[in-house]
């Protein structure tokens, strides 16, 4: 397989673990605000970030009502979830780009960064085997993350 189709199943598996694990936060916040699936779906949804959804359900974690094992149960769960949004985010927004055989691949992160003197954009990074291995382990950390995510709901009996 050419590694322009492989780069493109990964990124998109990548894509599809992020955003089933992202929406179990759902369910705590469900059952940190002590309130129903559908309350909670819609909160989900009006907040349209991962990070203001992942301060949400700190936020909740750390009220004092939250038990202490729950509540370092979730923010072990939502520190580990930040970790891994950095990588998900560089592949989300950035532009590829391939050599005619599709077989060197690189990324081009869609991001401004202001010096003192000048203004850099546009960061190249090869996306050889040692970044698809990454890219690789992301998606298994996330994957741990949904499982660690659900053990909580279950455990702290928060509604599904």
């Amino acid at each position: 397989m050419p590694r322009f189709q492989e780069i493109l199943l990964l990124v998109g598996q990548l894509n599809y673990t992020w955003t089933n694990t992202e929406s179990l936060l759902i369910y705590l916040i469900a059952g940190l605000a002590k309130t129903d699936k559908e309350t909670a779906i819609i909160i989900f949804l009006t907040l349209n970030t991962t990070r203001a959804r992942i301060e949400l359900v700190e936020r909740l974690a750390k009220m004092q009502k939250t038990p202490a094992a729950c509540r370092e149960a979730v923010l072990g769960v939502t520190g580990k979830l930040t970790r891994q949004a950095k990588l998900r985010n560089k592949y989300s927004h950035c532009i590829y780009s391939f050599d005619e055989s599709g077989t060197h691949g690189s990324t081009q992160l869609m991001r401004i960064v202001d010096g003192k003197d000048d203004v850099k954009y546009g960061k190249i990074e090869a996306l050889d085997d040692k970044e698809m291995s990454r890219i690789n382990e992301s998606i298994k950390d996330i994957g741990a993350i949904n499982q660690d995510i659900w053990s909580i709901v279950i455990e702290n009996s928060f509604p599904r």
